[in-house]
């Protein structure tokens, strides 16, 4: 079996280690949004590329929900101390990864060949990519202005209503090397229980992968980010209802439009009528076993 996942955020990353628990080493590739990179202190951060890093490594600090565990804030307290961006929660150990990814960069290694090589490193038996090694960025348009990404939800504690998101640079990014293969090899397609305008847009605003995904042979299944009309984590539920008018699991189908074959939802949210079938099971991932059994859920589906 062959499985391409769509992933972004920390729901994203514990959906894929529910999906690795479940199939076979080699069986799994996870297509990565990449529209959350940031350049800060010199150094490039891939959040949602780490987060699937971390989480498939057993490196994530699972109680905090991102980073790794053990850390400490060393390096950042100093940054503070002298006047230095310390806004963005780099701890000491996130920060090994960051200087050995941004100095490959820097070197002229592209992106994905950086992850694979982290990954190798890592003994993590799934196929992480991003979906381009291009420069692909994430903007927030609110009414005080639009903002990047980073700076809207962190520094800004995502308190600006979104009215738009704004992807640059989608416009002419190509597909990192391998996404479109394992697109066109895969069994079945799933998407992540992430924020579908932050998370998984800036991956389908890469054209050729949007198309991909038009085209495809196999099922597409999406996992519903919402539970009682409700995000568990995030601004999701307030962008829905501002930028599609609502909630519930018609408006997460609508934000897939011609991408999926069904939606799976909550318990809490079904019945419900969408312009998809609709799959009701229990989504929220409290623990491992409920990882697995949401992910045999939505393959199972994938795969009907």
């Amino acid at each position: 079996m062959n499985v391409v996942l769509l992933s972004g955020g920390g729901g994203g990353a514990r959906f894929a280690r529910g999906l690795a628990g479940i199939l076979g080493p080699g069986e799994l590739t996870v297509v990565g949004n990449v529209g959350d990179d940031l350049e800060i202190l010199g150094l490039h951060v891939s959040p949602d590329l780490d987060s699937l890093l971390y989480t498939l490594a057993g490196l994530v600090d699972d109680a905090r929900g991102w980073g790794r565990r053990e850390e400490s804030w060393h390096a950042l307290e100093a940054v503070g101390e002298w006047g230095g961006e310390d806004w963005f929660r780099l701890g000491d150990r996130d920060l090994g990864l960051h200087l050995v990814r941004s100095q490959a960069l820097d070197e002229g290694v592209p992106l994905s060949e950086v992850t694979a090589r982290l990954v190798r490193q890592a003994g993590v038996d799934a196929t992480i990519l991003p979906a381009t090694d291009d420069r692909v960025r994430t903007h927030v348009v609110t009414p005080a202005g639009t903002f990047p990404f980073q700076e809207w939800y962190v520094a800004r504690g995502h308190r600006d209503e979104a009215d738009a998101v704004r992807y640059h640079g989608a416009e002419t990014a190509e597909p990192a090397p391998g996404a479109l293969e394992a697109l066109a090899g895969a069994t079945a397609i799933v998407i992540a229980p992430s924020n579908p305008f932050l998370s998984i847009a800036p991956i389908l605003a890469v054209g050729r992968i949007r198309g991909a995904l038009e085209r495809r042979a196999v099922r597409c299944v999406a996992v519903s980010p919402l539970i009682g009309g409700k995000a568990v984590t995030g601004p999701l539920d307030r962008m829905l209802s501002r930028i599609l008018g609502g909630t519930t699991p018609d408006f997460v189908a609508k934000s897939y439009k011609d991408l999926i074959d069904a939606l799976v939802v909550d318990e809490a949210d079904h019945p419900a009528e969408a312009a998809v079938p609709l799959v009701a099971t229990s989504t929220l991932m409290r623990d491992r076993d409920a990882e697995r059994r949401l992910a045999e859920t939505a393959l199972e589906a994938a795969c009907a």
